[in-house]
């Protein structure tokens, strides 16, 4: 084998790898753009749901933060760090 055709071989190979890599670059980044709408839309069925953890002023009520002290508190204690 020469080195002229040991040039043209690496010069193929290396235009096969970057394909390869390329090629994986735009199905991945396909994937996240399918999985990014997915999440968009499954977040905005929930918004729903959501609201109901707000004030119309857009504060958590009292009772509310209530419970998550109280669990805070409770986690606290049964893991000794209080």
């Amino acid at each position: 084998m020469t080195i002229l055709e040991m040039m043209q071989q690496s010069v193929v190979l290396t235009f096969l790898g970057m394909g390869v890599v390329f090629l994986f670059l735009w199905i991945m980044t396909i994937c996240m753009d399918l999985a990014g709408k997915i999440i968009r839309s499954i977040d905005s069925k929930n918004e729903a749901s959501d609201s109901k953890a707000h004030n119309e002023d857009g504060k958590v009520p009292p009772q509310i933060t209530a419970a998550i002290t109280a669990a805070i508190n409770q986690f606290q204690k049964d893991e000794g760090d209080v």
